[in-house]
């Protein structure tokens, strides 16, 4: 498994990539957000970690640069803060998921497992929904030539809803079928990507939306 860890921080990479490379994992690094961004363009990665503040270029910035030239990666952010306004933007930019300083080695060994495990097989078919379309080859959500990229985790999310159409889904179910049970995820990151994807699919004028009922879960349906 190949890594590219992002962190101007030297003693700490040196201790995140000291840590990965004993438990067998290939990881590079870069120490400012310029250098990151040049190397994924180059490399072949199974999760990007981006530390979300950094010289030249910040971690967000880089994310959004990757998103838009459809770099499809598991990336997973590094940030010293904790408000919930920071994981949305994190989020809202293409991120799969996040960890907030200081954390525990084997944490973040965890997560990265978590994100491997869930794959990027984007290719093959379609599926729809109303006037939606999922394109699993370019990862983006689609209506009437209009398109939206998603992050691998609103891509598990989207997608089980639109085979799944009007079942409902509590945070527990959703926790389990796209982060995997054994990864320490808060119940509000659910919110945040059921946000981020109800923006999505407004700002695409789709025919259906992500409705919550108190106490039972979440669901796709179409509009009446």
């Amino acid at each position: 498994m190949r890594l590219l860890l992002a962190e101007d921080e030297e003693a700490m990479a040196d201790a995140v990539v000291a840590y990965l490379e004993y438990h067998h994992y290939g990881v590079d690094w870069a120490g400012n957000g310029t250098d990151a961004l040049e190397t994924a363009r180059m490399g072949s990665y199974d999760v990007l970690i981006l530390d979300i503040m950094m010289p030249g270029m910040d971690g967000l910035t880089v994310l959004r640069t990757l998103r838009a030239e459809g770099n499809t990666t598991p990336v997973l952010l590094l940030t010293a803060k904790g408000e919930i306004r920071d994981k949305v933007a994190g989020f809202e930019s293409g991120s799969d998921d996040y960890l907030t300083k200081p954390f525990a080695l084997e944490e973040l060994r965890v997560r990265i497992d978590a994100l491997t495990r869930r794959g990027q097989n984007y290719q093959g078919e379609q599926v729809t929904l109303g006037n939606l379309t999922l394109d699993k080859n370019g990862c983006a959500l689609r209506v009437d030539g209009k398109n939206s990229p998603l992050s691998n985790r609103e891509y598990h999310l989207i997608e089980l809803f639109m085979r799944n159409p009007h079942v409902y889904f509590s945070a527990d179910a959703l926790l389990d079928r796209v982060w995997g049970m054994d990864a320490e995820v808060e119940y509000g990151t659910v919110w945040v990507h059921i946000s981020g994807l109800r923006k999505k699919l407004e700002s695409l004028g789709a025919h259906v939306e992500i409705l919550s009922k108190r106490g039972v879960g979440y669901a796709l349906e179409e509009k009446q």
